[in-house]
Parts: C-alpha cells; sequence; structure tokens
C-alpha cells in the first residue's frame, strides 16, 4: 500500500489562519501557515538568528540546519503539527510552531523571532494565533521548556494573561496553561491591539518627511496642489517632490523617483495615475516608505478590475509592513504644532483644536474641512480614507483613545468594515470622548465600498450606536451643531434647562423645543425685555447659572437698535469665564459658529474651552443640547457588568446541538421538544403544554397540566393573529376543552393543537434572537400586538449584554411605560423580563448555530415573566467578525 496517498496535505491549510497583524511599534507582518516551499527562507532565517538567539530556542549552539531538521520543520500536517511563519516581504522574521503530546489534548509550543525584530510583539502574537489555532483541532493545554535566562520567553507566556504553572529543574523552566481564553488573556489582546493600532495611525500622522509622487508643476494637477498645501502648511520636516520630468517642483528640488531621495521616507502621497501605481509602490517598498497616502483615483470605485488593483496594493503593502490611507482619498492633517502636517487636497484648513474627524468620503472631505473653518470648529487630525482599503474608522478610535491632543470624535460613515470591533471600540472611547457620526449608505454605497463592507439594516445602526454611546446625527449640519457644543462647553449634569432672552416669542421656542425633545424647564424662560442694556442682560444670564435647578442654559439674544451686540456679547463672555460648569447655547446674533465676540482663545488662537456657540435659530442650539444631554446621561449611567445568569448549561446545550447534526444545506426549525429542551439549557422554561391530536387526549391533557388550561393551533398563522382565531383561553371545564377543540379542527384543518397551562395573566411581549450578518446576534424586545408591528416599536442590543443593557433594553421600546404600572396598573415584574434577556444573551454567545429565535408571548405580570411559546431556528454558524487573534480587516472582504 502506498502510505503516502492518505498522508496530510502540507499545503492544505485553513485560509483562515492567514492573517495581517500588526506590531507593537506600529508596523505589520503577514502571519500564515508554513509549506515546504518555505523551506529555503527558512535555513535563510536561521543563518540570520545570532548564536544567542538558536542557543535560546535550540537549547545549544545549532549554527547549521541539517537536511532532515530543514524538512520536519517545513513540512507539517496542519493539525497535530503546526507551524506559523511571519513573514516582512518576502523574509521569514519569526517562526511560532506546537507539536501533539501523544494523543491527547496538550501540546508543546516554541517560537523563535529574529534578533533585528525582538521586541516588537511578535511572540505574544504567535502565541495568540498558535492557540487559536490548537483549539480548532481539540487541544486544550500548551506545555514549553524555556531556558529559565531566557527573559524575555518567559515574559511572553507570563504576560499572555493564561494562568500558568510553573517548574524549574537544572536552569530550565517547564511551563504549563490551559489556552482557553480568560478575562485576563482577553484583555491583554485587547490591550495590545488598540496599543499597536493606535501606534500605527501614528506614525501615519506624525512623519519625519514626506514624498509627494507625482508632484507637477501643473497647477490644475493633484500632485500640484497636495505639493503646494504641505509647503503652505509649513510642515515641520523635509518635503521631497518626485516628478521625473522636472529638477524642481515650486522651487524645491525634485528627484525622478522615491529610490532616489537620499534621506529616510515616513510618508509617501502617491498622486499619480492609478496605471503606475504599481510601479510606484514597488520602488517605495524597496525605498522601505512606511506609510502611503494614495489621492489618486482609478480603484475599487471603478468595478472589479480596480478592486483587484486595490486589493494587490494593500496585500502588498501589508507584506512589507506598510498602512495605506486610500485609494481615492483627500489626504490627512495633522495640525500639531510640531507636525503641521497638510497632506490633503483642501484648500481651506481649520484652525487647531481638540477635534478629530475620519471620513470616508474624499470628494466630501473638502467641503467638510471648509465648514469646520467657517464655523470655527479646531481641529486636532483629519483622516479621509476614501476607499478605505486598509486604515479604517475603527483604526481611528483606536489612535484617538489615548491621543492626548483629542477630546471629542467625529465621523461620517458610509459603511462599516467590522461593525463588531467599532461597537466594542465606540462603546470604551465614549466613556472619556464623545463620538458623533453621520451614517449614510442607508440603501447603497460605492462598490469600493460594498466590496469591503457587510450589510448592516437601520435596526442594528440604532442598536449599535445607542449601546455605544455614539451621538447619531442626520446631517453634517447637525454633526458640526453638536461637534461645537462638546468641543467649547462642559457636558450637562441633567436635563433641566433655562432660556434666557431678549426675546419672548424666540424664548418660547427654545421653550417648546427643549420640552419636546424630552429636556425639563428649570424655570419660565425669562425676558428682559428689547431694552435691557447689557448689564442687565449679563445679570439674568449669571442668575440662570447660579440657578441650582438649572444644569445647562440657552441665551437667545435679538440685537437692539440702541446698543451694539458686541457689547451685550462682552458682558455674556464675562459671566461665562466666572461660571463655566455648565454647557450655554445661544442664538447670538443668529451666528452660525463660534463668534469673535463670544470666543475665548485657545491654544494657537483657535476658539478654545468655554466659548460660547452659536447657531442661526433657537431649534437648533437646543436640538444640539438635547443631543449632548442625552450622550451625557449615557455617559455617566453605570456602565454594567458582564454577568452570566446562573444555572445555565453551556456543554448539555451544545451537546444538543451538536447531536442535531447540521449540515450547510441551510437552516432548519427544530421541534417543540427540542427547542424546550435547549432553552432549560439556560434555565428558560416554557410554560407546560402538551401536543394532541384529539379532543379525548386534549381533555386527558387539561387534566394533567391542570386546569384553566388554553389551547392553540399549532398553525403560527392563526395563533398569532390579533383577534385570537387560533387561540382559546381560560378554559374550566371538559365540556369547555371539547368545545374548543373542535373549532380549532375546524378553522385550521389541522387536527393537532397545543394544550397549555394558562400562565399569570400579565402584558403580551416578545423577545428574541436574529442573526446579523454585520456584528454577529441582536437581542429584541418590544411589546406584542398590531400597533407595535405595525410602528416597528422594537428595541434592540447586541450581544454581549451587560447588566445594563439588558435593563435598558426592556426599558426602550415607546409602549414599555405599560410595563411600569401605566395609569396606575400593577407594575410587571422587570427584573424577571431582564433576566431573560441575559439568558439569550448567554445562550447566543453560547451557540452561534442558533440563527433565529422568538419567545412570543412572553407574559409579564407582577408574577414574573412567563414564556408561552418558543420558535428556534438552527443553521450553520455564521462568520464572527472580531472574533478569534488579532488580526487586521481583509484586503479582499471583512474577517
Amino acid at each position: 500500500m502506498d502510505e503516502t496517498a492518505t498522508a496530510p496535505d502540507p499545503y492544505d491549510y485553513p485560509r483562515h489562519w492567514e492573517a495581517d497583524v500588526v506590531l507593537s511599534d506600529g508596523g505589520t507582518v503577514h502571519l500564515r501557515p508554513i509549506t515546504p516551499d518555505d523551506a529555503e527562507k527558512l535555513l535563510a532565517f536561521h543563518g540570520r538568528l545570532s548564536e544567542r538567539t538558536r542557543y535560546f530556542r535550540y537549547f545549544g549552539p545549532y549554527p547549521r540546519m541539517p537536511r532532515r531538521d530543514l524538512v520536519r520543520f517545513s513540512t507539517v500536517d496542519h493539525a497535530d503539527r503546526v507551524a506559523f511563519t511571519a513573514l516582512l516581504g518576502d523574509d521569514i522574521v519569526a517562526v511560532g510552531r506546537y507539536d501533539r503530546l501523544g494523543g491527547g489534548g496538550s501540546a508543546e509550543v516554541a517560537f523563535v523571532v529574529e534578533d533585528a525584530h525582538q521586541g516588537r510583539g511578535l511572540g505574544s502574537i504567535l502565541l495568540e494565533h498558535l492557540a487559536a489555532a490548537a483549539r480548532e483541532r481539540g487541544l486544550s493545554r500548551f506545555t514549553a521548556e524555556v531556558l529559565a535566562e531566557n527573559g524575555k520567553m518567559v515574559r511572553v507566556f507570563r504576560d499572555a494573561g493564561y494562568k500558568v504553572s510553573r517548574a524549574f529543574e537544572e536552569g530550565v523552566l517547564h511551563l504549563e496553561f490551559d489556552i482557553d481564553p480568560t478575562e485576563e488573556s482577553l484583555e491583554v489582546a485587547r490591550a495590545r491591539e488598540q496599543a499597536a493600532e493606535a501606534r500605527s495611525v501614528h506614525n501615519l500622522l506624525h512623519p519625519r518627511s514626506v514624498a509627494v509622487i507625482g508632484a507637477s508643476t501643473d497647477r490644475t494637477k493633484i500632485g500640484h496642489a497636495v505639493l503646494a498645501n504641505l509647503l503652505t502648511g509649513d510642515f515641520s520636516g523635509p518635503v521631497y517632490p518626485v516628478n521625473a520630468e522636472h529638477r524642481s517642483v515650486r522651487g524645491v528640488r525634485a528627484y525622478p523617483s522615491v529610490l532616489d531621495i537620499p534621506d529616510d521616507v515616513d510618508l509617501a502621497v502617491v498622486a499619480v495615475p492609478a496605471a503606475r501605481v504599481d510601479d510606484v509602490m514597488d520602488a517605495c517598498l524597496a525605498k522601505g516608505v512606511k506609510a502611503l497616502v494614495v489621492v489618486t483615483s482609478g480603484f475599487g470605485e471603478t468595478g472589479e478590475s480596480g478592486l483587484s488593483a486595490e486589493r494587490r496594493l494593500t496585500v502588498e503593502a501589508r507584506a512589507h509592513g506598510m498602512r495605506v490611507v486610500g485609494p481615492n482619498a483627500l489626504g490627512v492633517l495633522n495640525t500639531d504644532p510640531a507636525v503641521r502636517l497638510n497632506a490633503t487636497l483642501a484648500p481651506t484648513l481649520p484652525v487647531a483644536g481638540r477635534t478629530g474627524f475620519f471620513c470616508q468620503s474624499g470628494a466630501l472631505g473638502t467641503a467638510i474641512l471648509a465648514t469646520a473653518a467657517e464655523r470655527g470648529l479646531g481641529l486636532s487630525t483629519f483622516v479621509s480614507a476614501g476607499n478605505r482599503a486598509d486604515v479604517s474608522g475603527n483604526d481611528l478610535l483606536q489612535y484617538w483613545e489615548t491621543d492626548p491632543a483629542t477630546d471629542v470624535v467625529l465621523l461620517y460613515l458610509e459603511s462599516f468594515g467590522n461593525p463588531r470591533k467599532f461597537a466594542r471600540l465606540a462603546r470604551r472611547l465614549g466613556r472619556t470622548k464623545p463620538i458623533v457620526a453621520v451614517k449614510s449608505g442607508r440603501h447603497a454605497v460605492t462598490p469600493a465600498l460594498a466590496a469591503t463592507s457587510v450589510p448592516v439594516d437601520e435596526a442594528s445602526v440604532q442598536a449599535l450606536f445607542e449601546q455605544a454611546g455614539v451621538i447619531r446625527v442626520e446631517s453634517l449640519a447637525q454633526l458640526f451643531d453638536t461637534a461645537l457644543l462638546l468641543a467649547h462647553q462642559p457636558l450637562p449634569a441633567g436635563p433641566r434647562v433655562a432660556v434666557v432672552g431678549n426675546s419672548t416669542a424666540i424664548g418660547l421656542l427654545a421653550a417648546d423645543t427643549a420640552l419636546a425633545q424630552g429636556l425639563e424647564l428649570a424655570c419660565d424662560p425669562v425676558d428682559v425685555g428689547s431694552q435691557a442694556g447689557p448689564e442687565v442682560f449679563a445679570a439674568a444670564v449669571r442668575d440662570a447659572l447660579d440657578n441650582p435647578d438649572a444644569d445647562a442654559l440657552v441665551v437667545v439674544f435679538v440685537p437692539p437698535l440702541a446698543v451694539p451686540g458686541a457689547a451685550f456679547a462682552r458682558a455674556l463672555r464675562d459671566v461665562v469665564r466666572d461660571n463655566a460648569t455648565k454647557p450655554i447655547a445661544s442664538t447670538f446674533l443668529a451666528v452660525e459658529g463660534v463668534p469673535d465676540e463670544l470666543a475665548v482663545p485657545g491654544p494657537g488662537g483657535a476658539p478654545g474651552r468655554g466659548s460660547v456657540p452659536s447657531y442661526p435659530s433657537p431649534e437648533r442650539a437646543v436640538l444640539a443640547l438635547a443631543r449632548v444631554t442625552r450622550y451625557a446621561r449615557w455617559r455617566s449611567a453605570p456602565q454594567g457588568r458582564f454577568t452570566r445568569p446562573g444555572g445555565t448549561d453551556r456543554e448539555a446545550a451544545q451537546a444538543l446541538v451538536g447531536s442535531l447534526r447540521l449540515d450547510e444545506t441551510g437552516e432548519v426549525r427544530v421541534d417543540d421538544d427540542t427547542a424546550v429542551r435547549l432553552l432549560a439549557c439556560y434555565g428558560v422554561e416554557v410554560v407546560p403544554f402538551r401536543v394532541v391530536g384529539s379532543a379525548d387526549d386534549a381533555v386527558r391533557a387539561a387534566e394533567e397540566l391542570g386546569y384553566p388550561v388554553a389551547l392553540k393551533s399549532t398553525d403560527d398563522r392563526l395563533r398569532h393573529r390579533t383577534d385570537l382565531l387560533g387561540v382559546r383561553l381560560d378554559l374550566s371545564a371538559e365540556e369547555a376543552v371539547r368545545s374548543a377543540y373542535a373549532m380549532l379542527a375546524e378553522v385550521s384543518d389541522q387536527r393537532d393543537v397545543y394544550v397549555q397551562r394558562m400562565a399569570p395573566k400579565g402584558i403580551s411581549c416578545v423577545l428574541g434572537l436574529q442573526d446579523d450578518p454585520s456584528f454577529g446576534t441582536l437581542v429584541s424586545f418590544g411589546l406584542s400586538g398590531l400597533v407595535s408591528d405595525l410602528l416597528g416599536d422594537r428595541a434592540y442590543r447586541a450581544v454581549p449584554l451587560t447588566d445594563a443593557d439588558a435593563a435598558a433594553l426592556v426599558r426602550a421600546p415607546k409602549a414599555a411605560p405599560l410595563l411600569a404600572g401605566y395609569r396606575g396598573d400593577e407594575p410587571a415584574d422587570l427584573p424577571a423580563l431582564q433576566d431573560l434577556v441575559l439568558r439569550l444573551a448567554a445562550l447566543a454567545e453560547d451557540l452561534p448555530e442558533v440563527r433565529e429565535l422568538a419567545l412570543e408571548p412572553v407574559l409579564a405580570s407582577a408574577a414574573g415573566a412567563y414564556v408561552s411559546s418558543a420558535r428556534v431556528t438552527l443553521g450553520p454558524p455564521p462568520s464572527r467578525h472580531d472574533t478569534g487573534p488579532r488580526r487586521l480587516r481583509s484586503p479582499g472582504g471583512v474577517r
């Protein structure tokens, strides 16, 4: 027999094991399983290792790798023996591997990193990916032998967040640890991810030198505009025009190629036609450029051929340690006085400030920057990512979280590349820095963004933003309205608003809008009269600010004819300077932005904290204040804990789902018995019932269950009708059961019916799980009924849920006050509903095969929450974005 016929294919490995990863210094490498074709690269890698590194890895000199070892190390089965290589360009810079010990669940793990790349976090990344692969192959434990003097390697294991046991013998440490993720290991991985991705964006926005490839002497070309903007902005480092036809551009020496530049190049702005970008890319890779901003169009937005070129560009860049903004980008901006980077096509720039802005649209970016300048909103940094082939909004969220120069984050989003990750990052960032977002692309996005995005319906977007504390607005005008208040004024401590002005009509408009937005009036609107002078006006403002019942102030001002408005502005500014603890929004002179008279100078001369923003109408001022107030309430609310209810049995549930032998053919609705058993694994009890096929059986079932009972049609179309055509309730005797059975059999043409014990009367609710292809499972909640269905009165939250999320979910629908004792009714047991929500969330986390689940109706009463019916649909597990070891989004799609 030919034994090689059944031998594992050393080239056949799971493709999802490949990944681009960001290192601790912000550079990137490509990670993939080793194959026999890597033998020569592995030999060269071994030759570049120092004697000390080889000694630490092999416990001896091992100067040369014999051919038999080379074959053994480069030929693995990707199951019991797995090895990953980290590649920078064509060179292996690190190798990690595990070998199963015997036939059990343990494996020995080891890795080695080239000396020049040690200290970049490669060891911890290899450990994460090896552990994930091992878990897929049924392993649960790693062991490692490490020389006691190899402190760096010991730290990799010690700092990974696993519970490591160790034994010491003859200078060797024997380490053992379970590889199932722990809270600590996940926290460690997330912290390292944040630091690495933030560093990669920092490198992009803080270059020491910039090359403009395609710098043109033609003023109509984008290459000329980028160079002119860099020079006009007075970039702090050298700028190198690259132009093969001219010796200088705008009086600056030009170079035929980036390779001819004598010094290092940190950032290259590419402004050549799309057909030439491949050649430019080769030169940048050879030069060792660290980041690219590609303003050139003609890529993914043009169709499949352009998208293929875009993917090729991204793959090559990451493989050589480089990040890419674009293609089809407007550029990047950093107003830090120590950097002064304007690598954009925008002719008009805002002043320096403390607001970061991410925009996907290059064309819209110009208008955004111009509007920010017009309205006096200073920016710290700005990135227009265009087709977003590599650097995305998630990368910027990582950066801004730890950027000391940014206090407010603005986003213009057309699509999501990894919504699960966005939700996680936004929720964390929003606790310290407000995020304001416009989400367009509700019905269509460009082909370039669609190719690297996932569909997200409106319910999911709303759930994502609400849960993460993101302030969602509908337009750029609303975005700037909100940003001006956040950038210059403190957050309100509550919803109580005072209104002060010199016009009764305008004051009433402000008050009406405040009440319509759920705010409260701290007092009646104060009108000082149209003839009041600056001193009287200022005194009224001071009294309102001193009012302990007021959390915020709206100042409405119509300029009188006799006294210049500037005098009132100075008086108002003096009052505000003395009391800067409550936010103020104004309609001063109907100016849009921050008038000079109400500006408090900040660093660089931009309006700073304490400046009073003005709006052209009182409605816009109050709407901005209402959004900020809702955010402040979210931010000050308890964050909640990720908690798992007691009485759950994950192993039993997984075994039950595994026994159903799901295949790839599609989804299947499970039978009632399986649904009940599955829910019971999570402590969810369905009110006892029987399925019967005759009147006699119905009577016997009723006697077993205990009167009173309900009879329900097995036809969902009848059972959930609002006229209860398929349901008969409160049956207390045999004759009533027989009569109800006959009627149901007649209307449904089915002999089978449910006989169920009557639950305590309560308000009918619907709880459910639905798989969202974008970011996992949503938990939904609403009240049953035609009106709720018609109006879409459902609330959603994304898994995982905290206890605070569960509490907010059951209170979120517009009809939820009915559960709290509306008009004197007895309130329902809301904690019981919250517990039910958390149990469904735990089920969703444990069982990705659950594609849809509905508990309908759930009867909520003072006695508890009673589940009357359950529907469960199972299917192949969906892809789980933002799970597993650290990786960048795939250039070919979302991962």
